[in-house]
C-alpha cells in the first residue's frame, strides 16, 4: 500500500457492520497513544525531523498532528451528544502543523494524546446505540453520524502510525 495512504478506511456502510465494528474501533482508539508512543520511541531528532514522504510532515509534524486532530474529534463528539445536528468549526490542520508547537519535543503531545485518549474512551464506552445514530454537520463533508465518525478516528491513528513507522522500514 502506497505511504500517503498506508491503512484502508474502514467499511462502515451498514449497520451490522457497524454495530460489530464499534467495539474494536473504541479498542483502536484506546491503544493509538501506546501505538504513537512505541512507534516514535528512540528515534533520533534527524528521524524525527524527516518527512515520511517526500512533500509530507515530518514524523514530529504527525506526532503533534494526531492529539490536534483528536482534540477537535473529541469536542465534536460532545457536541453531538448534547446539541442537535450541531454545525461543526473546520480547522485548517496544515496551517496548525506550521505553528510554533509543532516544533516541540513530541512528550508533549504523546502525553496530551494519552489523557485525552483516556476520556474520550470513557464516553465511547458509555454510549448507547441510540447515541452511536446521533449527527453533526461538517460544514465541508455533509453530515457524520457518530458511528462514522468513531470508525473514521480509529483509522485516522492507525494511518499516522503506519506512516510513522515508515521511516523505520
Amino acid at each position: 500500500m502506497p505511504v500517503l495512504m498506508p491503512v484502508s478506511m474502514p467499511d462502515s456502510t451498514t449497520p451490522m457492520q457497524r454495530q460489530a465494528q464499534v467495539q474494536t474501533w473504541i479498542q483502536q482508539i484506546a491503544s493509538a497513544p501506546r501505538e504513537l508512543r512505541a512507534a516514535v520511541a528512540g528515534l533520533s531528532q534527524k528521524q524525527l525531523d524527516t518527512p515520511y514522504r517526500p512533500g509530507g510532515w515530518t514524523v514530529r509534524q504527525v506526532t503533534h498532528h494526531l492529539p490536534d486532530s483528536h482534540m477537535n474529534a473529541f469536542i465534536r463528539l460532545k457536541l453531538a451528544l448534547t446539541e442537535d445536528q450541531p454545525v461543526i468549526k473546520p480547522y485548517d490542520e496544515a496551517r496548525w502543523a506550521l505553528l510554533a508547537d509543532a516544533a516541540l519535543p513530541v512528550e508533549s503531545s504523546l502525553d496530551l494524546l494519552q489523557a485525552l485518549h483516556v476520556r474520550w474512551v470513557q464516553i465511547l464506552e458509555s454510549m448507547s446505540e441510540r447515541d452511536y445514530q446521533r449527527t453533526f454537520l461538517h460544514p465541508a463533508s455533509g453530515v457524520w453520524r457518530l458511528d462514522q465518525y468513531l470508525a473514521q478516528y480509529a483509522w485516522h491513528g492507525k494511518h499516522h502510525i503506519a506512516h510513522i513507522l515508515s521511516i523505520r522500514s
